[in-house]
């Protein structure tokens, strides 16, 4: 990149944009007394699985810059020790649970596969129940970590009516219908009995969250922990008999002869016990604290997390008035930044992707945790609706979201006739006519990019980016089946990929764009943390004078760090994108723009496109533009333009930007290049001729050839062949020609953005989808 610093232009798209592929498989408030400590735990995986490790960090890498103390205590607590042993089998549990679901035809996430018969057998269904039953032991120790005092843990697999606790087993219906057999034992959900479980479910989860909500808040002490001197003086004069009446009672001797306590004496030893718990909670939450958090270093990277975040506010109010639940997700660190370890390539999973399934028993943390499909989810929705601004925000019921995605639906309009273009995808593979209707996502405008910022494009390359699309059809809330579409694959944008595992592609731009795009390799299921971490590896190594490295939480940048601006292109809900999400709260140097592409008339899409919506707005860094069917491309280059540049664009500045080269090769470059490809006999040639497709956009520019005339390739004369002399011609008239047609690169091979070079991270995908 450093070769092609003499021909940047001086414009605001100067930086060059760095992709990574990844492949499918509180200045507000400081608490009282001591300050938090931070977490050392992570993650660690010798074999296939994956642990957490409670000991000390990784090793930093060379040339990056730690906290002074580089030596840190062995931290862990009940929590973590679940969480070691949950995560080695996890990812397997969910990975099984998804093939069993496509073997019997459940569309559905929310639906388990049943058997119709209660014999065991070795089909797939009973195999799973078998494995869910292997794991009742660590369900049992993960929901003692999690539960609040007061509450049972139940699982799903106990038959006995006696020993259950499982408040969903006796209220909830099934979605399967009648046992109406299929050849493979098999039975299928049924629509209605669909809508009633949803139902049914939706209104015990809102029951249940709100009766734990009123039980865990009635066991929060009603006097200030830290205000530990009133307390003291308090008790201290109950017990002494200052606040007795100066008369004795008549039958004092006989209760003090028969132990009789009088009220007073009642009332100080109750609140003796509360005295004596709430020190106990105190003491409780200073040791995890100072087990978390062990230097200023680290104080100081979880209080620039709070604040920007947002949640200082409600940090301190958790910890003054609400010590019991402080301490619970403290110890599940919804105070701290992500661990780094956490979204390693070798990691299969973490304690944010854990599953949570109410009806099963695999609780969450916060008291109302049922409704959660993952503990990122759970945490996010959580982070959102403690913010120092804004107000609740609740996650819809899977109904609602259906019924929000197809009023979503019903919003597409035409797109203005001024982005046509005959060359776009969806007319050169003549899938169908026009272009599909599009929903126009609100723009909101974000900090405008300046000379300095970076840009990096994530690309998901996972499978279904390969497949034919196709639509899913639903009866009320259940997926029937699905149908192919008309639009064109996916498969053809160019920028970058979202894997399990990412390689290093080195840069990309408009001369090499064929080559690098050679290398991509589509398959597996998409995943975005992978990714976003070499992402954050490369920008922070380009500018690591200007960071400093944390070993837990990895780089912090400095007031001089460039800010960077990513454009993360996927077709579907990654499986770690609500992790995404939180993670990208707490960066207030990253600014992303999130481009969705999906089927036409795709419920699914429409529903994740709402909550990807809800996501920007609530989060400022954050933009989103989504896609569906048959797209101009123009249309989304420019919704993307603006978004990334977080200014207005005008149709003028987005065609000078498409047939504008941002930043050419020099000279010697291209000459090397053309020694190293075609030999030494084209260095005779003086220029470098332009390609068969740019003569033709040239020609249909110059109006010498009219777009319905198919366009005839050169070809080379035979050697045995004179050749014939044409007689002469008048020049046209008009328009005037140029006397050699202008370098232009057709949409959409120019390089991304108008930018120079775009760095790329080969994907390798997993082998068990």
């Amino acid at each position: 990149m450093d070769r092609y610093n003499n021909h940047r232009p001086p414009s605001s798209m100067r930086s060059s944009i760095n992709s990574v592929n990844f492949n499918h498989v509180v200045t507000t408030v400081t608490p009282p007394a001591s300050p938090p400590a931070y977490s050392s735990y992570q993650l660690s995986s010798p074999s296939k699985s994956a642990s957490i490790s409670a000991t000390t960090t990784s090793p930093e890498p060379p040339g990056r810059t730690t906290s002074e103390n580089s030596t840190r205590r062995p931290h862990s607590n009940a929590l973590i020790e679940a969480a070691k042993i949950r995560v080695q089998d996890e990812q397997e549990m969910q990975d099984m649970l998804h093939s069993v679901q496509l073997s019997s035809q459940v569309w559905n996430a929310e639906i388990e596969p049943e058997h119709e018969t209660n014999e065991l057998c070795e089909c797939s269904v009973h195999k799973y129940q078998k494995r869910k039953i292997d794991r009742l032991q660590t369900q049992e120790m993960w929901s003692k970590a999690v539960i609040y005092p007061g509450e049972k843990p139940y699982d799903d697999c106990t038959h006995l009516r006696l020993l259950k606790n499982n408040p969903y087993s006796t209220v909830i219906i099934s979605p399967y219908g009648l046992p109406g057999a299929t050849l493979s034992g098999n039975v299928r959900p049924d629509p209605e009995n669909h809508a009633t479980f949803l139902q049914q479910t939706i209104a015990l989860d809102a029951s249940l969250n709100a009766k734990a909500k009123i039980a865990v808040q009635s066991l929060e002490p009603s006097f200030n922990i830290w205000d530990l001197e009133h307390l003291e003086s308090l008790v201290s004069n109950m017990s002494n008999g200052h606040n007795q009446t100066d008369k004795p009672s008549k039958r004092a001797s006989i209760k003090k002869a028969l132990s009789v306590k009088s009220s007073d004496e009642r009332a100080a030893g109750n609140l003796k016990k509360k005295f004596s718990g709430g020190l106990e909670r105190r003491q409780e939450i200073l040791t995890e604290e100072e087990g978390r958090w062990q230097d200023d270093y680290d104080r100081h990277v979880v209080t620039v997390y709070q604040q920007t975040v947002g949640i200082s506010l409600k940090v301190y109010e958790l910890r003054t008035h609400q010590p019991l639940q402080y301490l619970h997700l403290l110890r599940a660190g919804y105070f701290e930044p992500i661990p780094i370890s956490w979204s390693e390539e070798t990691k299969t999973s973490n304690p944010l992707r854990f599953s949570i399934d109410a009806a099963v028993g695999w609780r969450g943390v916060t008291p109302a945790w049922r409704g959660y499909d993952n503990t990122a989810e759970e945490r996010l929705y959580w982070t959102l609706s403690n913010r120092d601004t804004g107000g609740v925000v609740i996650k819809p019921d899977i109904i609602s979201a259906l019924d929000m995605a197809r009023t979503r639906l019903d919003s597409a309009v035409d797109i203005p006739p001024a982005y046509y273009d005959p060359e776009d995808i969806c007319h050169i593979q003549n899938t169908s006519h026009g272009y599909s209707k599009q929903v126009r996502s609100s723009f909101r405008w974000n900090t405008p990019m300046s000379q300095t910022d970076e840009t990096m494009i994530l690309l998901d390359v996972s499978g279904s980016m390969d497949f034919s699309p196709a639509r899913p059809n639903y009866n009320q809330s259940l997926i029937t089946g699905f149908v192919k579409t008309s639009q064109p694959k996916n498969k053809g944008e160019y920028d970058q990929d979202i894997a399990l595992q990412a390689n290093y592609l080195g840069s990309v731009n408009g001369w090499n764009m064929n080559e690098v795009w050679e290398k991509v390799k589509f398959g597996g299921r998409t995943r975005v943390m992978t990714g976003w971490a070499k992402i954050k590896e490369l920008h922070f190594q380009k500018h690591i004078n200007t960071a400093k490295y944390h070993p837990i939480y990895g780089w912090q940048p400095g007031p001089e760090t460039p800010n960077l601006r990513l454009l993360l292109i996927l077709d579907g809900e990654a499986s770690d994108m609500d992790e995404f999400e939180l993670e990208l709260l707490g960066l207030s140097w990253a600014y992303t723009t999130i481009f969705l592409i999906g089927v036409e008339g795709s419920l699914s899409h429409h529903r994740h496109a709402n909550k990807l919506q809800r996501i920007s707005e609530v989060n400022p860094r954050i933009s989103f533009v989504e896609a569906q069917g048959n797209v101009a491309e123009r249309f989304i280059l420019h919704e993307l333009l603006k978004r990334h540049l977080g200014r207005e664009l005008s149709m003028a500045e987005l065609r000078d930007l498409q047939h504008s080269t941002a930043e050419l090769p020099s000279p010697e470059q291209i000459r090397y290049d053309r020694r190293q490809s075609a030999g030494t006999q084209l260095e005779q040639v003086p220029v470098e001729l332009p390609s068969l497709e740019e003569t033709r956009h040239w020609q249909i520019q110059q109006h010498l050839v009219p777009l319905h005339v198919p366009f005839t390739p050169l070809v080379e004369l035979r050697a045995d062949r004179d050749p014939i002399e044409l007689p002469a011609s008048e020049p046209p008239s008009s328009p005037s020609s140029p006397s050699s047609p202008p370098r232009y690169t057709p949409f959409p091979r120019q390089p991304a953005l108008g930018a120079s070079s775009l760095p790329l991270i080969r994907p390798r995908p997993l082998h068990h989808e």
